[in-house]
Parts: C-alpha cells; sequence; structure tokens
C-alpha cells in the first residue's frame, strides 16, 4: 500500500509539473488551446470573394501568414481572381530586413514574387498618390502587439487617410490582440504630443483588435497624421473578422503560432512584457529592460544595483496582483551595457489579467528610487523629456512620479480617461 500511495503521488506531481511547463510565463491554468482563424484564413475560405477582379495591395510584415506560416504574400499572389499588384513595407520592411527604427527604402522589385515593394518607414511614411495608383483595394495583414507605442498601427493610420484621399478601399485582414481584449491601461495622448509612437487618443494599452481599432479611428475622425495637425479623411473600410476569438483570451489561448512582430518581440512573451517595461526602456539608460538579451522587455537590470535579492523582495512586498519578481543576473550581448554585468529582476505573470501593465515600471522605478536616491531617469534632468513625453502621449506623469517618486502621485491622473474610453471603445468590439 504504501508503495501505491508512493506511485500515486509521484504521478501527481509529474501531472503538475507538466502542466507548469505547458503554461510557460503563466502561472494560471489554462485550456487546451481554442483554434481561432485569422482574416487571411477566413479569406481564403470564402475563395477571396470581396477582392475577386480588383487590383490589390498589401501592407504586410513576416507576421502576417496563416496557421501554416505560409505569407499572406504568397498567398494572395497566387489566389485566383486576385490581382495583388504591389507590396508595402512597414518599420522593418515587408520582410523583416530592418533593424529598429531603420529607414526602410524601397526596392524595385520583391525577390520572392517579382512584386514592386514601396517603403511607408523611409522618405514617407504614408503612401503618395503615385503609390497608389491604378490600387482597388489595400489589404493590411499585419499582427500587433497591443500597445500604442508600436509603429505598426500608425502605418495603418497613414494608409487609411492616404487611401480615403484617393478612393481607395482598405481592407483589414483582423489578428488577435495578444493582451487579450480586457486589458486597457495608461493615459490618452493629450493635444499637442501626437506622433508616429503615439497617432490616437487612446491608451498605452489599448485593448482593441486592428480591425476592431481601425474601425474606431474611421467613425470617430481619429486619424489626424504623425503630427496631430493633418485633415481627416474618412475612407471606404472592410474588415474580415476572426472566427473564434475571445476577448479573454492572451495569443497562447488562440492555437496560433506565433511570428516575431520585429528584431525585438521574437516570442509572445516580448509582447506581453513590452507595455510593463518599454517606457523605462526610454529613459535615457536608465535600467536595461532586457533588450540585448535573450529575455526583451522582461527584466530591470543595472551595473549599479548592488542587491537583486533586496529589490526582488522589495517588490515582492508590494503584493501587486498578478505578478512575481525574482533576481537576475546577465551581461547582454549587444547595445550600450553589452558585455557588461548587470543585476536586477525577471519579472513573471501569475494572472496577466488583473497584473498593473503600463503602470508596473513605476512601481519598479519607485523602489529602485528608495534603495539608490542619487540615481534618477535621465539623471534627474527633466529637459531631456521631450523624447519621453511622446511614449507617454503627454507632459503630466513624469513631473508628478519625479516629485517624490511614488506611484501613488500619479493614480489619480493615470486612469483618469479610461471609462470614458471604454465607453467609446465598447461601439467598436467585434468579439
Amino acid at each position: 500500500m504504501k508503495r501505491i500511495l508512493i506511485l500515486f503521488a509521484l504521478a501527481l506531481f509529474a501531472g503538475c509539473g507538466a502542466r507548469g511547463q505547458q503554461t510557460g510565463f503563466f502561472d494560471e491554468e489554462q485550456d487546451a488551446p481554442t483554434t481561432v482563424k485569422t482574416g487571411i484564413e477566413v479569406l481564403m475560405e470564402n475563395g477571396f470573394a470581396q477582392l475577386q477582379g480588383k487590383r490589390v495591395g498589401l501592407v504586410t510584415n513576416p507576421s502576417g501568414v496563416d496557421r501554416n506560416l505560409v505569407s499572406t504574400v504568397d498567398i494572395l499572389a497566387s489566389a485566383p481572381g486576385v490581382n495583388l499588384v504591389a507590396l508595402y513595407g512597414p518599420e522593418h520592411g515587408v520582410r523583416g530586413s530592418e533593424h529598429a527604427g531603420d529607414h526602410v527604402t524601397s526596392e524595385p522589385r520583391d525577390p520572392a514574387t517579382g512584386l514592386p515593394v514601396y517603403s511607408l518607414y523611409g522618405a514617407t511614411r504614408k503612401p503618395t498618390p503615385e503609390m497608389l495608383k491604378g490600387l482597388d483595394v489595400m489589404v493590411f495583414d499585419i499582427q500587433d502587439i497591443g500597445s500604442r507605442s508600436y509603429t505598426f498601427i500608425s502605418t495603418l493610420g497613414l494608409v487609411m487617410t492616404a487611401c480615403g484621399e484617393a478612393g481607395v478601399e482598405v481592407m483589414v485582414l483582423d489578428r488577435p490582440n495578444p493582451l487579450g481584449g480586457i486589458q486597457v491601461d495608461g493615459p490618452l495622448v493629450q493635444d499637442g504630443f501626437f506622433s508616429f509612437i503615439g497617432m490616437y487618443r487612446i491608451p498605452y494599452v489599448h485593448g482593441l483588435t486592428v480591425g476592431e481599432l481601425a474601425t474606431m479611428i474611421n467613425e470617430e475622425g481619429m486619424n489626424r497624421g504623425q503630427k496631430g495637425n493633418e485633415k481627416f479623411v474618412k475612407c471606404k473600410l472592410t474588415v474580415i473578422e476572426m472566427e473564434g476569438w475571445k476577448r479573454n483570451m492572451l495569443f497562447s489561448d488562440t492555437g496560433l503560432p506565433w511570428v516575431m512582430t520585429s528584431p525585438h518581440i521574437p516570442q509572445f512573451e516580448s509582447a506581453l512584457a513590452y507595455p510593463c517595461s518599454g517606457i523605462a526602456g526610454d529613459m535615457g539608460g536608465f535600467v536595461n529592460i532586457g533588450v540585448g538579451y535573450t529575455l526583451p522587455f522582461q527584466t530591470f537590470a543595472a551595473e549599479w544595483i548592488k542587491s537583486p535579492e533586496e529589490f526582488a523582495a522589495r517588490l515582492n512586498a508590494l503584493e501587486l496582483p498578478g505578478v512575481r519578481f525574482r533576481p537576475i543576473y546577465y551581461k547582454p550581448f549587444y547595445g550600450g551595457s553589452a558585455g557588461k554585468l548587470l543585476k536586477g529582476v525577471q519579472f513573471y505573470f501569475t494572472d496577466y489579467h488583473v497584473a498593473p501593465t503600463a503602470l508596473l515600471q513605476f512601481y519598479v522605478i519607485q523602489e529602485l528610487h528608495a534603495m539608490y536616491p542619487d540615481r534618477k531617469p535621465m539623471g534627474g534632468d527633466l529637459t531631456k523629456l521631450a523624447s519621453l513625453n511622446k511614449v507617454m502621449g503627454g507632459d503630466k506623469i513624469i513631473p508628478l512620479f519625479t516629485k517624490r517618486y511614488r506611484v501613488e502621485d500619479i493614480l489619480p491622473v493615470w486612469n483618469v480617461d479610461k471609462e470614458a474610453y471604454l465607453e467609446l471603445s465598447r461601439k467598436y468590439y467585434r468579439y
């Protein structure tokens, strides 16, 4: 009997361990992944009916694939009755060959299909009339990551404006918001702070799919260009909806393969972590957030941190919902800290739906400042905040926070517009 009980306990432990390995970055129980069909797959199943006999342009990158990892470029290029005539590349390019922030040059031809390729992240970020000449419809198929500062949704807006002016239909092939459709976090963009990394009056974590966001932009007249002063022109918009996606789904629940959306978002976990640390990463090299190492956006570390163990303990003592911290030591492979030993924390989600997202990094900076009062973001020089304010979408948060480096000081203005935004955005939910 004792032998049987021991074997039963070992089997139970093994089962729990297997479940923990299956959930990976999460600690929460999940059911078996649901099969979600993306917009391109729904379009394929209906025989490309909405594109038949039309001259088609396509804005995409390597993340535009079906579940078998076949590129939307190749799918549309070989689709019967569809005349794909040109490709358009956002930041990083159609084939993902360019580094973050690098200008993408227009290429004479795509090597795989022979189609002309136009850059939307170079000399111009808005398609010119010449680029759109002869098109009947512009298709957009890119996996977004659910954060306002990720530039693909800004490219979408400029494409919509240009197509509205030219009388070209826009078709969005919808894809999951990898953060789900529940999390909404951060202040809205203020007047005077619209930019290519904050082109719409939406929170930092917006909670919409690309198709939902495109519809809201179009119907609410949000699209005012990368400088916030362009005349809005509504376009004819079609959204090919997904099948099977629900708002409480993270990307890991969809059954879809994750394809690197940009060089520093190689995995789904990177997309989850991006809004939680990306703002801190723009604070003048204050901390390394895992970019340059194998954990992009998943760490907070620096040479000058003496005790990662104390750092992790202080953060865990805050008892922030849905997140835990552990000490970490590592040497980045590239970037400003390449080859240097950094010490800090890595964070894990136990329940992403209740965890702080964009606010998380401010709790981290709060505890770092309590440990090392002489260490300040931007070296304490608030005259260097222009670029950071663009990321934040305004100039209210940072001055409030840096008075005492306490999160409680920014809470009254952090989500002040959240309920109004939710009331507006719910009108455009498709799922």
